[in-house]
């Protein structure tokens, strides 16, 4: 049994060797072949997994926003001091106007009534205020650290901890 193992070994050897004598080619088909370059070396596998820090602080970071508008202030007249076009209006229709604006106070003014007030435009600022992140500081296997968050995280963050070896480019 052992003589047969060995002929089968001698039989796949044979065929390996004839195998790899290729024929002759000639010199045209030599340039047309490109040698391929060599593999590139082997990259470092990066090790990572998901591990929690305990949140020291998390201080919110507001954005302030201002903004101006044009309105219209009018100044009221006042029914008791004479006017500009009160001429017209004395006595008894005056007393009913007044009193007609006393008992309907949530009507707006009329156009008439606008047309003797002084109006003009008044810009107004206002400023609005709105939180854009959280500044959070958090300590990791005894190291702090600091980074800016759309959310706050509560006692405790998820951190990403990654773990590459260093390899000199030079061994």
């Amino acid at each position: 049994m052992p003589l047969s193992l060995i002929a089968c070994a001698l039989l796949a050897a044979g065929g390996i060797a004839v195998a790899q004598d290729a024929p002759e080619r000639d010199a045209g088909e030599r340039e047309m072949t490109a040698e391929l370059p060599p593999p590139p070396p082997a990259l470092p596998q990066e090790n990572v997994r998901i591990e929690y820090a305990r949140v020291l602080a998390a201080e919110p970071v507001i954005q302030t926003l201002r903004a101006t508008a044009m309105v219209e202030r009018c100044d009221p007249i006042s029914p008791l001091s004479p006017a500009e076009g009160d001429s017209e209006r004395r006595g008894l229709s005056r007393v009913v106007g007044v009193v007609r604006d006393v008992l309907n106070p949530q009507e707006e003014e009329r156009d008439e009534d606008r047309a003797g007030a002084e109006c003009r435009m008044v810009p107004v600022e206002r400023e609005f205020r709105r939180p854009i992140g959280y500044d959070v500081d958090y300590v990791h296997r005894g190291v702090t650290y600091r980074s800016r968050m759309p959310y706050d995280p509560g006692n405790r963050v998820r951190v990403r901890v990654s773990v590459t070896p260093v390899v000199n480019p030079d061994p």
